[in-house]
Formats: C-alpha cells, structure tokens, sequence
C-alpha cells in the first residue's frame, strides 16, 4: 500500500513506471521486527526516485479502495506459500511459542485474517493500517542507504533536503526484548512427526537460546554451526554417511527474523535421511548429540575460531562487489544491528574471540532442551492433529523413554567424533600474476585439439587474486534415451557424493565447485582463491578418472533421485517448464518419463557400462579467468585430458535441440496438477517468432521491457489474478519468442479466464503502443542501452556471461556491444510492427496451463494440500490432459504431446549470431 501513490505524486503505479522507463527495479520484505524498501535506477534519475521514494515515507495515500486489492495480492502469496515444507515447518514451529508471546503469530496474513474476519469482528482494516503507520513508521527507528557515484556532499545535501520531512511520532521505538523464553514450554520438548508435501525424510534438532544478536563481535553460534556442520573427517555427517543414514546436514542460524530476534535465538541441526536413517532417526539424534556433548567436554578452541576467523577475513579484505541494490538493503538492516563501526563489518568478520560467550552458548544445547521434528511421507495416516494456517498435518509423542534416560545419563562419547584438522586449502598466497600473453577484452581461444578446446581470459579489471575455470565435458549418449539421462544424474550424483568429504575442506576456505548434469555433458565449476584452487579442480578430476561405488550408495542415490524428480513433478512451475519445452524441443525427454524409467529400477551393471561409455569419448571445452597465466590455463585442460585419457567424438555433438516449427494457430496443452489437493494453477501464453537474428532478439527485449509495468498493473494491481505476473523473453534452443505467465489459484480463478484477461491485456497493450509518444519509445530504449552498458560489478558477471556463450557454443563474447548497436537503429514503428506481426492471424501460440484444484475448476470443496497426497503409495503419477470448456472455442487442443508434435515440422538448428 505504501508504494500506491502519494499526496506529492498521486499516480497508483507512478513509481513503478517511472522506474521501468529509466531501467530500474523495487522491491520491499517485511520481517518480524523490520520491513526493508529498496530500489535501483539509472544515476541520472537518481535524485528525482528519491524525491518519489521519500514521499511515500512523508505522505502516502493508502487509498481505502486499494485494500481489498492488495490484500488479493497478499492472499496470493500466502497460497504460493502453502505447498513449501519450510514456510509450514516454521508455521508449526511457531505455534509451539508460549500463548500471547509474539511468536505464536501467524505471519503470512490472509483474505480470512485481513478481509473476512475484522468484517465481521466490526474492525475497519484501513483504520488500523493508518494506525500501525503512525505507529511504527517514525523518522528516530528508520535507517537509510543510499548509493551512487555522486559525491558524499552532494548526496548528503539530497538526502537532508528530500527526507527531513519524514514524520517523527516521539514515541519510543516498540521493543520486545522483555518476552524472553518464547520456547520454554512442556509442548516444545517433544517429538512432532510431520507429513511434508515433497518426497523428503528429516530429522530436525531445534534449541531455543537466549538473544545471541548482541554477540555479533564473538559469533558464538557461527563458530558451533561451523563445528557441527563440518563434513569432513571426524564430523558428525561423515559418521552418518559411512552408516549409510544421511545425505545432507547443515546446522546453525539463518539471521533470518524467525530464527533470531530480540526475544530468542534459534540453534537447529537438520539431517537429510536416508529411508535407512528414518528408521535410525533416534540413533541419528544420539551421534549429534554425542558430538555436541564432545565439544561441551573440549571447551571453544582457539586454534579453530582463529581458523574460522581468517578465513572470512580473507573474504571480506578481497571482496568482490555486490550488486549495489543489494548492497544498500543489507547495510540498512546492519545499522538496525550493530555499533556505528560495525556497520559495513558486522554481518561478517569475527572481531574478538571470548571463550566464555561460546561455552555458554554450547552449554545450553542439551539433550533434554532439544526440540525434535521428523519429516516423512511415512507418517502418513498416524498424524491426526492439524496446524491452524497451512493446515499441515502432525503429531506429538514424547521422547521414548529409554533415549531420555541415556541422555539424561554420563552417556559414552563417540571415538570416531573430533575437532577438523587443520586445513590445507587456506590461501596465502594473494600476489596478482603477470601476464604471459597479450591481453584481450574478451577470452581467446589459446587451445584446439580433436579432444577439446581451451578459452582463456586473464582479469586486467577486478585485479583481485582469484580464479574461475569451467570445464563442459561434452557427449551425445547423454540425450539418447531417458534411461542414459537418469543414469547420468545419478552418475553426477554419486560423484557429488563421493567428493563430499574430501572437497569440504576446500568448500570451507571458500573454494566452491559444483557438478552439474548438463542436457548435452557434464559441466564442473570451480572458483575462489586461485592460490589452492588447481588442487580442488585436480581432486575432481581424479574422483572422476577413478570413479567407482558400492552398491549401497546406488540404492542411497537412486532412492534420493526418485524424491528429487517427484519434487520437480509436483510443483506447477516446473511442470509448466517441462511441459512447455516438451512440445516445443524436438526429441526431448520430458521429467515424467526420466521419474517412471527410474522407478522402473535401474541394475548397477547399466550404471557401470554407461560410465564407462561416457568417459571414453568426449569433447571437452574449457575456460578459465582470473588470475591465472595462459601457460596455468593450460594445464587444466591438459590434466583433464591426460587422467582421463578419451577419444575423440566421431562427429561433432549439436549442445541444443532442433524446435518445432508451431502451426499458425491457437494451441492449448492442458494438464492438471501432479500435486493433489494443491490450489496453485500456472497459466503461460507462447508466442513463437521463429530462427530470428541479434536485432529482432533486441526488439523483442524491447517489447518485453515496455510491457513489464502495464502487465503487472492490469493482471495483478487491477484484476487481482495472482501474485507472479510477468512477460519473458524466450530463447528457446535459439528459436526465439515471447510469454506472458499468471500464477493464480483454482479456489478463486478458472485457469482459461485467466488465458482470456492475458488475451484482454495484450489487446490492451497494443492499443497504448500505437500510441506511445516517440519520447517514451527513445526513454525506453535508452534504459535498455544502459542496462547493457552497465559495468559488471563483480568477475562472476564477466565470467558467467563467457561461460554462456562457450557451453551453447555460440562464442559470440561481444555480444552486449552488438546488442546496443542493434538497438540504436529501432524505430517505434519497428516495435508496432514486431508487436502486431505476432499478433495477426499468422501468430503462432501455444498456451501451458497447469490446473490446480478449486471450485473454479469443478472440483469439490478440496481438502489441505497434504492430506490428498497419494505420493507415499509409490504409484507413478501420470499426465491428465483436461479438454478446453466452452471459454476457449477456436484452439487447437493438445492430449497427446508426442502424437501431435510428431506431425509439426521441425526447424534446422539455429544460434542467434547475426
């Protein structure tokens, strides 16, 4: 409501156009003890967004009739919030709280909370916005951020003219740091069996501290989160691993509101499990606590928080930039949080080691204050109590007996539980290298072999001594069956899981890597300090060159994929995606078909050839960037190539699908959600352009950037249709085109009246681009032009825009630059034009609809989302196609995706280079 116009600048959406006109973004978060505004936009309109900004702070018009829009709006977000097992298990969590503390409030807000009950309560919304308004927002508890290359004089004096008006009530600033012990409960010192709506098993150890914010100079919780979250040797993970009872594990505290504020501070240790350590979930919570009672017993350890200590010192000291919008939002939290010269520090470095702070800390996670959570499909039908908002099903036991009688004893520690050793992957070499090759704006290629082929680029920009270097191991078994698909995701699996321990260390002194399974190879990341990081990249490569398991970890791994594919399934934006790009890419496999040949069973023998097929013929691409020489470069190809030992591809292997050529018609696919009971509908409408070159791509980002404001202001300001609305364009395997994507819901919107108010708006839209003012048409454009021109902020922008262009082996680096002369000649009727072309009876259109379950879609009053779930029975779900109703006449229905794009063209393969 605040951002809806203000006595000054009266226009509903005004800010928002005019951030859209000059290229810039807004956004704002609320919290449980702070709500955070932030926007961005080209300098040059800097002092004018303050000016419209500020207002909204001095004098907003929080119109009456606006309510019940934005409550719409909020309603929305609550729904798209209801499937996510974390917003459920924290809701959960918090109605644990002790009765009238303010933990115990429901968060999220909802039409029944905002709308319906103060009506009939007698309570007028909009008098107790404007008093919460005044209440809370006062001039002494505001801080602000602002960043920009104008001097600090000039935006001291912009600021101090454009904000003193904000208004000051003289209260003080409400506090809540006297409701102390939310937690301390008969009710929190329990066992809770959840149903989760993802295929997941996980057990969760919570302790309720005292407030630990005011420590932030000793990070006593960083340090034990460190400690207990280790996956190396000794630690608690790699003990649960080799038992075969975990997958993952991280501990600590998220610094969110929820998790740390002035009343408490949560400490929570969450174990991924296996089906295995499901039924060990009490033996899995016995080796955690054996392992904090081990650190209880040592006491802090300098040695280790020295450690802890240097390491984020390296990070903070050769920091590369943030993005500034970012940046700004969370300086302006840390002002809330720490002393004046903490402000940039705080949230970072550790400052002064106080071993009593830690020890008292540690002291208080005892067995008997835990809170324990396990999530399972397979509590199933034993859990019969229900949390009020989310409607999440549980129940609660106490502890069995003969746990809390060990814990309450001297129990044995654990001799396979210690302290990390010390870590051999700390940089300390920072110097910055001297070229060995001329330097370049863009990378070179300085290698080219049959095997593969090598692009390099040494940072003459950032001159901070790090590295990044990408490998794509290329191969066409990949794409040929879905079967090769999901033994390559479960071959990139094992391999994560095999480096888990060995590479932690080096992930914990800030050298990341990661595997992806590509659609056409296997892609490997790593970057950090370039000092160690050819002893990460080689530790990967060697685990690959020697890549073996037992049959233990298959079955881990492939039980693990099966929930991972089923949790893709069940969410209707990613079903929308795959359905999507299924109609759209020839000879793709779509997600459905990968869950059923795995559910299928795959045999280990399968597994063993595939790898085997896999690493004798490859095409491998590099690049590498940073602070490396050319002759360093190198030799990461050469490693690759010498362990790996490959032949050459016989043919060159295309890393794209052909597409379909669409017919010139209304195409409708329409499938109902994979998750029962799930009220969340995904409506996209396509329209296909065709193999296009570089300036029809910049035309279409031009129209997609005009229509961003007027799409959200008629689709969700006006019609309320859901909360995520939004035009992208689409670059689909080089063919290009446009979509407009709602995200509503099936209790309030049939998913094909939403695909006629998207027709409704595009109509409307072309209307206001005939008639756009050649001024707004060159504004528009010259904030597309500055979004291209502007600098990267850190090396991982430079790099991640390369790597795009070497894995779709497009190599077309200057592609910014060529964009931005492409734009320069557009005219406004060029736009109209592109606009209408796609819009005459010639237009190719397909539109996706994921349907959820409403009344809007004829079913019956539907139960919570989790009590439907049929996901624990094993049954593979499949696709139901729904027929169009009579809304939609003249389209084309879809109900067999293979069948009907058997009989559609298929377009050559096409890059957009021209």
């Amino acid at each position: 409501m605040v951002f809806m116009g203000s006595l000054k600048y009266p226009d509903e959406n005004g800010f928002d156009a005019f951030l859209k006109k000059h290229g810039g973004s807004d956004n704002a978060s609320t919290d449980c003890e702070r709500t955070v505004f932030q926007f961005d936009v080209q300098r040059k309109y800097f002092k004018e967004a303050l000016d419209r900004w500020a207002q909204f702070f001095i004098h907003p018009l929080m119109i009456r009739d606006a309510i019940d829009r934005e409550v719409e709006a909020v309603d929305s977000e609550y729904q798209l919030a209801r499937p996510s097992d974390a917003n459920r298990k924290e809701m959960l969590f918090g109605s644990l709280a002790r009765p009238g503390h303010p933990m115990k409030k429901f968060f999220w807000g909802n039409a029944d909370t905002l709308k319906h009950e103060p009506k009939m309560n007698n309570i007028d919304t909009y008098t107790r916005l404007r008093d919460f308004w005044q209440r809370h927002y006062s001039a002494h508890y505001m801080t602000l951020v602002v960043q920009c290359k104008e001097t600090l004089d000039t935006l001291e004096k912009w600021v101090t003219e454009i904000f003193s008006e904000i208004p000051n009530n003289g209260l003080p600033k409400p506090s809540f740091g006297h409701l102390t012990q939310p937690f301390d409960t008969p009710e929190f010192h329990k066992l809770y069996r959840v149903v989760p709506v993802r295929k997941v098993h996980s057990l969760s150890i919570t302790w309720a501290l005292p407030p630990q914010e005011q420590h932030y100079r000793v990070k006593p919780l960083h340090y034990i989160s460190w400690l207990v979250g280790h996956e190396g040797k000794g630690s608690v993970l790699s003990f649960l691993r080799k038992k075969f009872w975990a997958l993952a594990l991280y501990g600590g505290n998220g610094e969110t509101g929820f998790e740390q504020n002035s009343t408490y501070s949560i400490f929570s240790i969450s174990v991924t499990l296996t089906d295995e350590g499901y039924r060990h979930f009490y033996e899995v919570a016995h080796v955690v606590f054996q392992y904090v009672k081990m650190l209880q017993k040592r006491g802090p350890d300098k040695r280790i928080w020295e450690e802890i200590q240097k390491i984020e010192a390296n990070e903070f000291h050769y920091q590369e930039q943030t993005d500034p919008v970012d940046y700004v939002e969370s300086l302006c939290e840390n002002m809330q949080l720490f002393q004046k010269e903490d402000f940039l520090t705080g949230d970072q470095l550790l400052f002064e080691y106080k071993p009593e702070i830690i020890a008292d800390a540690l002291n208080q996670l005892s067995p008997q204050r835990a809170n324990l959570v396990l999530l399972s499909a397979a509590n199933e039908g034993q859990c019969h109590l229900k949390e009020r908002w989310f409607g999440t099903q549980y129940s609660v036991e106490d502890i069995d007996k003969n746990w809390t009688d060990l814990w309450a004893s001297d129990f044995e520690l654990n001799q396979d539980l210690h302290l990390p050793e010390e870590n051999k992957y700390i940089a300390t070499d920072f110097a910055l290298k001297v070229a060995d090759c001329p330097e370049t704006e863009y990378p070179v290629k300085i290698v080219s072999t049959q095997q593969g082929c090598l692009w390099y680029r040494k940072d003459d920009k950032f001159k901070i001594p790090k590295g990044y270097v990408r490998f794509h191991l290329i191969s066409p078994l990949i794409q040929q069956s879905a079967e090769n698909i999901v033994l390559f995701d479960t071959f990139v699996n094992i391999l994560a899981h095999n480096l888990g321990e060995p590479a932690y260390e080096a992930d914990v002194a800030q050298l990341e890597y990661k595997l992806v399974a590509g659609e056409h190879g296997l892609v490997i990341r790593v970057k950090g300090f370039n000092h160690k990081l050819p002893l990460l990249f080689q530790l990967i490569i060697d685990y690959l060159s020697d890549f073996s398991f037992t049959p233990a970890v298959f079955e881990m791994i492939t039980e693990q994929l099966k929930k991972t594919y089923f949790n893709i399934l069940i969410k209707p934006e990613t079903l929308a995606k795959d359905v999507r790009l299924l109609i759209l890419e020839h000879g793709r496999w779509s997600m459905i078909d990968k869950y059923q040949t795995l559910m299928n069973g795959l045999s280990i023998e399968s597994l063993s050839s595939f790898v085997k097929a896999f690493k004798s013929q490859l095409f491998v691409e590099g690049l590498v960037q940073g602070n490396f020489t050319s002759r360093e470069a190198k030799d990461f190809l050469n490693y690759v190539v010498q362990k790996l030992q490959f032949a050459p591809l016989a043919q060159s292997c295309p890393v794209q699908f052909q597409v379909v050529d669409l017919p010139n018609r209304h195409l409708l696919c329409k499938v109902k959600t994979l998750n029962k009971g799930d009220a969340n509908s995904e409506v996209t409408v396509y329209y296909q352009s065709g193999a296009r070159n570089l300036r029809e791509y910049t035309l279409m980002e031009l129209l997609v950037m005009h229509m961003e404001e007027p799409c959200f202001d008629f689709l969700r300001t006006k019609q309320t249709l859901g909360y995520h609305v939004y035009p992208t364009c689409r670059n689909t395997s080089g063919i290009l085109g446009f979509s407009v994507t709602v995200t509503t819901q099936a209790t309030k919107y049939n998913s094909e009246l939403v695909d006629e108010k998207i027709e409704e708006f595009l109509s409307c839209f072309e209307e206001k681009i005939k008639h756009l003012p050649e001024d707004a048409f060159s504004t528009q454009v010259t904030a597309l032009i500055k979004l291209k021109e502007c600098e990267d902020s850190h090396l991982g922008e430079e790099v991640d825009r390369n790597w795009n262009e070497v894995v779709t082996q497009q190599y077309l680096f200057d592609r910014l630059a060529r964009e931005i002369e492409a734009l320069k000649s557009l005219t406004k009727s060029d736009l109209v034009t592109w606009f209408q072309d796609h819009r005459s009876n010639k237009r190719k259109m397909l539109s996706v609809h994921v349907v959820g379950y409403g009344k809007h879609e004829g079913d019956s009053e539907v139960t919570a989302v989790s009590e439907a779930q049929n996901s624990s029975s094993g049954e593979i779900p499949h696709l139901v196609f729904l027929p169009p109703s009579s809304l939609m006449t003249n389209v084309t229905s879809i109900k067999d995706i293979k069948a009907y794009t058997s009989t559609l063209t298929v377009l050559p393969y096409h890059k957009i280079l021209k």
